[in-house]
């Protein structure tokens, strides 16, 4: 009575992500790199974006997405001030030049964060929210936890170099993602280009702000032994990418590939929708149920990221067992949705009832056999 039922979706572009394959040759001469769609996860381009690497100060956006959390949760504002301890004080490196014993604005420690990659601004943070630097590193770690960022290793506030400090650049796009998705009422504070305190303008080092790519957004790192690092973000036409590059020789290579890559990566790539949620992708034969057909619905959007020339090559195909024995209940799942396209591994998700089937009574299930044996009718 059963038969598995195939039938192809005609296509006027859905929502979901294929699980990517590498998407194109690229190179670089970035030891670390990664390319992020930021809304379906697809990774355009990678090289060694597994391997364990030297944060540097990029590894502050990890601090800095505490400090936004305590502000969307509340037990945080703005104006709330922090004390500069002599620890902070006395940090070397990138410095927001805070004075010992001074107490300083959330919001400016914010600023001297992200613009001045300030090592003493960490310090107070790390000690304002946690009571020490060590105990912020256990947050920064349980936080690398639950944002799946398995590669990474924290023991400060600011990236200053350790051995036991370290990450992936795999798992700086999921810090990154995960700000601009989860913070778009401070995500701001990452374009600020300038920012001046203690009577010290100082400007912000992502060389992405400066130059026409969309760019809104992240943080630079260097260390001697790592190299020039960046996490950037940008975003063209409503369509959002995230860009790590670490291992870097100069300023002027970072900036220059930071640029290229970005190109490329809205160049080759765009996204294409298929499914809203809950809309019906098509109807399936019911049998012995009081309606002849349910209706097969998608729970999530479905939009895809390909090469813009694998366009014509996506194929989307519903697979189901037909006709489905009534009862059927809302929200059962009935079947999968396979798609498929050039260069992509192929996904499947699940479809949905989208309507209660109740079964027929003993009477009308009689007449309804006699339909099928005598007309091949299952409704």
């Amino acid at each position: 009575m059963l038969f598995k039922f195939f039938t192809l979706i005609s296509l006027c572009w859905t929502s979901f992500f294929l699980t990517s394959l590498p998407l194109g040759a690229f190179e670089t001469t970035s030891k670390q790199a990664i390319l992020v769609d930021v809304a379906t996860g697809t990774v355009l381009f990678e090289k060694n974006a597994d391997e364990r690497m030297a944060p540097s100060s990029m590894s502050k956006m990890m601090t800095i997405y505490q400090v936004f959390d305590a502000l969307k949760e509340g037990s945080l504002s703005l104006d709330d001030k922090f004390l500069v301890s002599e620890k902070a004080w006395r940090k070397g490196g990138s410095k927001m030049y805070v004075s010992v014993n001074t107490r300083v604005n959330v919001e400016d420690l914010i600023k001297g964060i992200i613009v001045q990659s300030g090592n003493d601004a960490s310090i107070v943070i790390a000690e304002g929210l946690a009571g020490s630097e060590a105990a912020f590193a256990l947050e920064l770690n349980e936080l690398a936890k639950k944002l799946s960022m398995n590669n990474s290793g924290f023991v400060n506030s600011s990236g200053w170099p350790d051995p036991d400090h370290y990450t992936t650049a795999r798992d700086l796009s999921k810090i990154a993602r995960a700000t601009i998705n989860n913070f778009p009422d401070y995500y701001h504070y990452y374009s600020n280009k300038s920012f001046t305190y203690s009577g010290i303008k100082q400007f912000n080092r992502n060389p992405t702000l400066y130059r026409k790519l969309g760019a809104d957004g992240l943080k630079t790192g260097r260390t001697q032994t790592a190299g020039f690092g960046l996490t950037a973000s940008a975003i063209r036409k409503d369509r959002r990418l995230v860009l790590v590059l670490n291992g870097l020789p100069s300023r002027k290579a970072r900036a220059n590939e930071s640029a290229r890559i970005l190109d490329w990566g809205y160049r080759v790539f765009d996204n294409y929708p298929l499914f809203k949620a809950g809309e019906t992708v098509t109807d399936a034969l019911v049998w012995m149920g009081e309606s002849s057909k349910v209706p097969l619905l998608i729970q999530q959007d479905l939009t895809i990221t390909l090469p813009r020339k694998a366009r014509k090559s996506i194929k989307v195909t519903a697979i189901f067992n037909q006709p489905i024995q009534a009862p059927i209940k809302i929200g059962d799942k009935l079947a999968v949705l396979k798609v498929e396209a050039t260069g992509q591994k192929s996904r499947e998700i699940p479809l949905f009832s989208g309507a209660d089937v109740n079964r027929l009574g003993i009477l009308l299930r009689l007449g309804a056999a006699i339909k099928y044996i005598l007309w091949g009718e299952t409704g």
